[in-house]
């Protein structure tokens, strides 16, 4: 259920837009800053608060990479698999997160920290291998530089 707080910042972002409809995403974006993802439930009541259907939102939703239509860890490590990330040693940081953590691509970890992601492309390649966690983009990455940046989130 949507709180008067997340009501309050989606009006405000609705009223930015000629058509309410614009601020689908932003709306999403505000549910999961608040819950973490964006369940059937809120869904819904976006969609009643921006005239739209609630398969129409969910249709951005699930277009839209960064929005979580199910729960995850309290951080979410986006791992890039472009091209550029890939020539440049991805594979390799993704065994070693996956080693790390001890989950696979899609898991979360059993303490609910983490939750391991691949994203086709951060647009960072000129730093490739990269990585986002939560909204952190950490670039030119080695096996060092990832456990270093782990360890802020701990």
């Amino acid at each position: 259920m949507l709180t008067e707080a997340m009501r309050h910042e989606i009006e405000a972002e609705a009223s930015l837009f000629e058509q309410r409809r614009g601020a689908c995403i932003e709306a999403m974006k505000i549910v999961q800053r608040h819950c973490g993802w964006v369940d059937d439930e809120n869904l819904a009541e976006i969609a009643a608060l921006l005239d739209m259907t609630p398969v129409e939102v969910d249709s951005v939703a699930t277009f839209y990479n960064l929005i979580r239509r199910s729960p995850v860890g309290r951080h979410v490590i986006l791992v890039c698999t472009s091209v550029s990330c890939w020539i440049m040693g991805s594979v390799s940081l993704l065994q070693h997160l996956q080693e790390r953590l001890g989950i696979g691509l899609g898991q979360t970890t059993a303490d609910g920290r983490f939750t391991l992601i691949a994203n086709q492309c951060l647009g960072t390649c000129d730093h490739a291998p990269a990585l986002m966690i939560d909204n952190d983009l950490h670039r030119d990455l080695d096996p060092e530089r990832l456990d270093a940046a782990l360890a802020h989130y701990a």
